[in-house]
C-alpha cells in the first residue's frame, strides 16, 4: 500500500536527471576528494569498501550505494574518489551560503569519521581536494524551451560566460580548465576544489546568478552574446567535456595558458578591440550580472565577490603554487562556521531532509508515520506506525507538512542542538 503522494521512479543511472524534480528552482554542491593513505593514493572502494564502514552511526540510504548523513548530506564513491553531494537547496537570497555550509559541515563530519577510523586501524588517511560541481536546476516550463533554448545550447553559452569569473574566484595554478555540463533538469559547472570555504561559496553565488539570469535570455545560440555588454576573448574555443556531454575552458582553449598567467596583465584580447587582464575581464562580466547576483547573494560573499574583482582581496591564481591545504582537506583547510544558523536559518529542504535522517516522526490526520529512507533527492520512503506500510512524499509534498513533522520552535531548536552535539562529538573521538 502507498500513498497517493508517491511516485514510480525509474530504477539506475542518475536519478536528480531521470525522477520527478523539486517543485522549486534548487542549486546544490558536489565535492570529490582523491584519497591517500598512509602517503599513498588509494581508491576509497579499495580501501573501506562502503562509507558505512566509515562512519560509526547509522546512516540513511539514499540510492544505490550513496548515504545520507546527519548533517543532510549524501556520501558515496564515484570512481575512485570520495563524493559529498549537498541536499537541494531551494535558489533564494543567500542559497549559495547555505549550499556551501551544508557542504562543509558534511566535510567535517567525514572528517572526524576519518579520525575515528585512523585510530582504529592504526593508518592515516588524507582528503585531497579534487573538484567542485556547483549545481542549478534548468526549470524552463516546455512551452518556453525550443531549438534555440536548449539545456545544451545553454551549456556550451554559459561556458563562454562564466569561464574567467569562475577561474578568478576558484581555480589554482596548476588547474586545468573550467566545465559545463548539461544535465537534464539542470546544469552543472565543473572546476577544481576550493579549499578556501569562503571563496568556494562566493563562486557558487556568482555561478547561480549569471545561470539564472541567462537562462531568462530569449535565445541561447552563441549570436546572443552581441546583444550583452561585456568582453568576450577573441580566439577562445571550448573543447568537449572529457566526462560525460558538455564543454570545458581548457588552458589550451586560450592562446596562452589563462592558469598561468598574470591575472593583472593586459594580455586578452577582446571581440571589442580593448586588451585587457583576466581580472578586468572577469569584473566586467560580474558586475554586468550584479543586479541578479547580489539578488541571490549573501553580503558576506558579496563583499568577497567584489574585493577579489577590484584587487583588494588575493585569487589563488596570484600564489606560487596551489597551496598546501588542498591536500589535507578538513586538517588545514576547515569549515569556520561562517554563516551560523541563527543568522542564516537553514533553508526549506534543507529542513526536511535533516528531519528525515534524524528519523523524527510525521504526523498525518491521526496517523503516525517514521522515515526510513530517501528516494533520490526529491522523494522521502515512510513506513506508517500503524500498520507498517510502505509511502513514498516528496519534498513539495513534506513542506507543505512542516509543522506537523513533530516540529515547533523548542523542537527545530533541539534538531540543531543535537546535530551540533553529534559534530563535536565526532571531532572529539566519541
Amino acid at each position: 500500500m502507498t500513498t497517493r503522494d508517491e511516485r514510480k521512479l525509474p530504477k539506475g543511472g542518475d536519478d536528480r536527471l531521470r525522477q520527478p524534480t523539486a517543485a522549486l528552482a534548487a542549486m546544490g554542491l558536489e565535492a570529490e576528494f582523491s584519497v591517500v593513505l598512509d602517503g599513498e593514493p588509494v581508491k576509497p572502494e579499495d580501501v573501506f569498501r562502503s562509507p558505512r564502514h566509515i562512519v560509526r552511526g547509522p546512516m540513511m540510504h539514499r540510492t544505490g550505494r550513496s548515504y545520507h548523513m546527519p548533517t543532510g548530506g549524501a556520501v558515496y564513491f564515484d570512481t575512485g574518489v570520495i563524493e559529498i553531494a549537498t541536499p537541494i537547496i531551494e535558489i533564494d537570497k543567500g542559497c549559495a551560503a547555505r549550499a556551501g555550509r551544508s557542504l562543509w559541515e558534511s566535510i567535517r563530519f567525514l572528517r572526524a569519521e576519518l579520525d575515528a577510523w585512523e585510530e582504529r586501524r592504526d593508518h592515516t588517511v588524507q582528503l585531497a581536494g579534487f573538484s567542485t560541481h556547483y549545481n542549478v536546476s534548468f526549470d524552463l516550463p516546455e512551452s518556453e524551451r525550443g531549438a534555440s533554448r536548449t539545456v545544451e545550447k545553454l551549456a556550451l553559452l554559459l561556458t563562454h560566460v562564466l569561464a574567467m569569473p569562475v577561474m578568478l574566484l576558484a581555480a589554482n595554478r596548476r588547474s586545468t580548465g573550467v566545465g559545463v555540463r548539461p544535465r537534464g533538469n539542470r546544469i552543472e559547472i565543473t572546476a577544481d576544489f576550493t579549499p578556501d570555504a569562503a571563496l568556494m561559496i562566493a563562486t557558487a553565488t556568482v555561478i547561480v546568478g549569471v545561470a539564472r539570469e541567462v537562462m531568462r535570455w530569449p535565445s541561447f545560440e552563441l549570436d546572443a552574446l552581441d546583444a550583452h555588454d561585456f568582453p568576450r576573448v577573441r580566439r577562445f574555443t571550448p573543447e568537449p567535456h572529457s566526462s560525460r556531454k558538455g564543454w570545458v575552458a581548457r588552458f589550451s582553449s586560450f592562446t596562452e595558458n589563462p592558469f598561468m598567467a598574470d591575472v593583472n596583465a593586459p594580455v586578452w584580447g577582446t571581440d571589442g578591440g580593448d586588451t585587457l587582464s583576466l581580472r578586468r575581464i572577469a569584473a566586467r562580466i560580474t558586475r554586468y550580472f550584479w543586479p541578479s547576483i547580489s539578488r541571490l547573494g549573501d553580503d558576506r560573499s558579496l563583499r568577497l565577490i567584489s574585493a577579489v574583482m577590484d584587487g583588494r582581496a588575493p585569487s589563488l591564481l596570484e600564489l606560487e603554487d596551489r597551496p598546501p591545504s588542498y591536500d589535507s582537506v578538513g586538517r588545514l583547510c576547515t569549515w569556520a562556521n561562517l554563516f551560523p544558523v541563527r543568522a542564516l536559518p537553514r533553508s526549506k529542504y534543507e529542513r526536511v531532509f535533516i528531519r528525515a535522517i534524524s528519523g523524527r516522526k510525521l504526523q498525518l490526520a491521526r496517523d503516525l508515520y517514521t522515515p526510513t529512507g530517501m528516494r533520490g533527492w526529491s522523494h522521502v520512503v515512510f513506513r506508517r506506525d500503524r500498520d507498517k506500510t510502505r509511502h513514498v512524499f516528496s519534498l513539495d509534498f513534506l513542506l507543505r507538512h512542516l509543522d506537523a513533522w513533530d516540529v515547533g520552535p523548542k523542537a527545530e531548536r533541539r534538531i540543531g542542538r543535537t546535530l551540533r552535539e553529534r559534530l563535536e562529538r565526532r571531532e572529539k573521538g566519541g
